[in-house]
């Protein structure tokens, strides 16, 4: 009765309601947890994971690229957009992959004529 009168019988009470919801939130994330990873395990999760990844790098890569350049591909998509909607619509496709193809020869040519850069 002592310890009820000096109070330390409800800090043992606080503590204790204390600890419980300690435990439940633990308890809650642990099933969070769980079902974030059956989630994940799912194969059109990971087929989606993998194309996002694949995006980011390709996106990446290609920022790399342009970056001496001094845009982004985020600047360049809405022309590379209309461009491709202008194609589509004049039914343009095979001269336009055979104009492109030449330029990334012709590029690639050039770039081997100049030598490894210093």
């Amino acid at each position: 009765m002592d310890k009820l009168a000096s109070g330390k019988g409800g800090e043992h009470d606080e503590r204790k309601a204390r600890l419980l919801r300690e435990g439940e939130l633990f308890r809650l994330g642990i099933v969070h947890a769980r079902a974030q990873i059956k989630h994940g395990a799912r194969p059109d999760t990971m087929l989606h994971s993998a194309l996002d990844h694949a995006g980011w790098a390709l996106r990446s890569r290609i920022d790399g690229l342009l970056k001496p350049t001094g845009v982004n591909l985020t600047t360049l998509m809405p022309y590379a957009l209309g461009l491709l909607g202008f194609i589509r619509r004049r039914r343009l496709g095979r001269p336009a992959l055979a104009a492109s193809l030449a330029l990334a020869g012709l590029g690639w040519y050039l770039q081997r004529r100049r030598g490894p850069a210093v």
